[in-house]
């Protein structure tokens, strides 16, 4: 079982711009499933490339203002 803090040092070197204190509030299953997913992005594009969105990550995110 991967611990968290390789979770997050794996994921930095794919993404340099994530501050691990921000990767840190994320449980294990949504830095695994972040990193599967960064992972296939260097990969190159295609046929044969695939992504399968996980059932409990939504594919559409909204946010209403308070105003």
């Amino acid at each position: 079982m991967v611990n968290k803090l390789t979770l997050i040092d794996h994921i930095q070197q794919i993404n340099g711009s994530a501050p691990a204190d921000w990767l840190a509030l994320f449980d294990i299953s949504a830095l695994n499933r972040y990193l599967e997913h960064l992972q296939y992005s260097l990969e190159p594009r295609g046929r044969g490339s695939t992504w399968v969105r996980q059932a409990e990550t939504p594919a559409i995110v909204t946010s209403e203002s308070d105003i």
